[in-house]
């Protein structure tokens, strides 16, 4: 699958260190807290480029909430169409002109020192393509969820995904990639979804070096009604992650494809078990349909009589002699 081409800034086009660039979708409500994250640590005109770019919002209004936090210092666009998550990222490297390109979910946000941190470390490391920071996940209150995991082989540079080949503790707001990289090995591959990111950090860590940071320094807010929890309910989430295997197996000649389906296939379970126990028969049938899929017969028939017995238990009081 070949990524799309992104074009080089063209000659003579002012190129500031950053381009901080914020694809939105109906998410104006969070919009102000990300702008004033970012405008917080902005370094000014010369070294940070700022944009939200717009993939036509149908129930609020960016633009307005661009206009009254970011007084003229904040840039607009927005896209004459709808084309979904994925372009608008492309759309937003496209558009980029910093020599370090930070996609920015307009309702994630950034925590002191991010930019700081990274483009220390940027200047010091400059055969590193992609750097990675540790991220919160809150909830839309924004409440505190849980913390993205460690990636130890990834403390020091390295071209090895190890691990994330199989679970991606990477979160977008906490990703920093050089534009080079994007110019040399193209954009998000439209083909995937959910999981277009993590083929795109995996990408760049393999071919371009990676390196991770053990701070705190962004935050991703997950809530049932993203994207993320709507493709869950009809387990696509998990499908676009078997089309994402397929590409790590013909790219990783060690990628165990096995492996990889095991994991998807409980990861399938466990989905059920959570629309199941919030009522939602839908999805949790939907996620079910994807387990049985994956999962060998044999091993199917133990679990699904497991899951009986435990019915039963939960629905009878069973009472031993003598009581």
């Amino acid at each position: 699958m070949i990524p799309p081409v992104i074009a080089p800034v063209p000659e003579g086009v002012h190129r500031p260190l950053w381009s901080v660039m914020i694809p939105t979708f109906n998410c104006a409500k969070y919009l102000r807290q990300t702008l004033e994250s970012v405008l917080a640590q902005d370094p000014g005109v010369e070294q940070m480029q700022i944009e939200v770019v717009d993939d036509c919002s149908t129930k609020d209004d960016p633009e307005t909430v661009v206009r009254e936090v970011g007084k003229g210092r904040v840039a607009f666009y927005r896209k004459p169409k709808n084309e979904g998550a994925i372009p608008n990222f492309n759309t937003c490297i496209e558009r980029s002109r910093g020599h370090l390109v930070h996609i920015l979910h307009g309702d994630d946000y950034v925590l002191p020192g991010f930019y700081t941190k990274i483009a220390d470390t940027a200047k010091n490391h400059r055969d590193v393509s992609a750097f990675f920071a540790r991220c919160q996940v809150v909830d839309e209150d924004g409440a505190l969820d849980y913390i993205s995991g460690r990636i130890p082989q990834l403390t020091q540079p390295s071209r090895v995904p190890g691990d994330l080949l199989y679970s991606n503790d990477l979160l977008t707001p906490g990703v920093v990639l050089r534009r080079s990289f994007y110019e040399a090995r193209g954009g998000f591959l439209f083909c995937l979804v959910h999981v277009a990111d993590w083929e795109m950090w995996i990408r760049a860590i393999h071919q371009g070096g990676g390196l991770w940071f053990n701070e705190l320094l962004a935050a991703y807010r997950f809530f049932p009604s993203n994207d993320t929890g709507r493709l869950a309910r009809t387990a696509e989430n998990l499908r676009d992650y078997l089309r994402l295997a397929n590409i790590f197996e013909s790219h990783f000649d060690d990628f165990d494809l096995a492996r990889f389906r095991a994991l998807v296939a409980q990861r399938a379970r466990e989905q059920e078990w959570r629309f199941t126990g919030a009522g939602d028969k839908d999805a949790a049938s939907s996620n079910h349909e994807l387990w049985r899929e994956l999962t060998p017969w044999r091993q199917r028939l133990k679990q699904e009589l497991r899951s009986a017995v435990s019915s039963l238990r939960q629905n009878y009081f069973i009472r031993s002699p003598g009581h």
